[in-house]
């Protein structure tokens, strides 16, 4: 993270404490949901979003427990759901950044068909995709994107099914902005959270993290040796969606994280509303 920016966020230590609440923080030690959160935290700092600029809306899972550990309107909904949640608080009152935190467990099992939509409608929100590549809160099952041969709590035997590319079939919808991020970064986070807090439409972003109680084939060590940050690869185009979903393949040796792909041209799901104009609209508050 440029000086600069360490600086300011020095001089508001006063707001980065404010955002955090009284509540015992029970997430495992060394789990990367501390990550997550403290770069959050530091974005909407950085973004100068007061109480009432923003909503986080949280799924069931270990990344749903974070929902009373920030001081901010938050929402702890159904499992597999919270994409529609937040669309539907997005839709509501526009004036408002829609923030969603979702496990891989939901949003590609129980949620991925509002996953799907929410891509494609393109709503105005950020989603924030906890990738620990297994249903961690109710003890270790596997999820669809835990590796084959991997022994969880529901496959005591190893995983023989093949997982999702989780990456692979978000680009395939068409989305107007793609980053991946690593819980042990938090720096890179901060800056991903950032962009996407000012993006105007669905701001995918998928996070690695380690599950350090129940999915120990991959703990920080093995992604600390195979992660690569985008801006290594040398004339790489962000709005290129065919480079995207080339650099995305390799799921086990080179993992490739930052901003992946942005499309300016999509308008969001408020953009295409036709008659009256967005500011015109007397929407209700959330």
């Amino acid at each position: 993270m440029e000086k600069k920016i360490t600086k300011k966020l020095l001089e508001k230590k006063a707001d980065l404490l404010a955002l955090e609440t009284e509540k015992l923080i029970t997430w495992c030690s060394n789990c990367g949901n501390y990550g997550i959160q403290n770069a959050l935290m530091r974005a909407l700092v950085l973004e100068e979003m007061g109480l009432n600029d923003f909503a986080i809306f949280f799924d069931v899972g270990c990344s749903g427990n974070g929902s009373d550990k920030i001081e901010a309107y938050t929402f702890h909904g159904l499992h597999g759901r919270v994409i529609s949640l937040a669309a539907g608080a997005a839709i509501a009152n526009p004036r408002i950044k829609c923030i969603a935190f979702g496990g891989d467990g939901a949003t590609f099992s129980e949620g991925v068909n509002h996953l799907v939509h929410g891509l494609r409608n393109n709503y105005p929100m950020l989603f924030v995709m906890h990738n620990n590549e297994n249903f961690g809160l109710t003890t270790g099952q596997a999820s669809a994107l835990t590796r084959c041969g991997v022994k969880m709590n529901s496959a005591p035997e190893g995983v023989e099914v093949p997982p999702l590319n989780p990456m692979d079939l978000v680009l395939s919808c068409k989305p107007s902005f793609v980053a991946k991020g690593y819980s042990g970064d938090v720096d890179q986070m901060t800056e991903i959270f950032q962009e996407a807090l000012r993006h105007d439409g669905f701001a995918y972003v998928e996070v690695l993290q380690a599950c350090p109680t129940y999915n120990r084939e991959t703990p920080d060590a093995w992604y600390s040796k195979r992660i690569h940050k985008i801006e290594e690869v040398e004339g790489y185009d962000r709005s290129d969606i065919w480079a995207a979903r080339r650099i995305i393949q390799d799921l086990d040796e080179k993992i490739y994280t930052g901003i992946l792909y942005v499309d300016e041209s999509r308008k969001s799901f408020m953009g295409n509303h036709k008659g009256v104009p967005v500011d015109e609209v007397d929407y209700v508050d959330v």
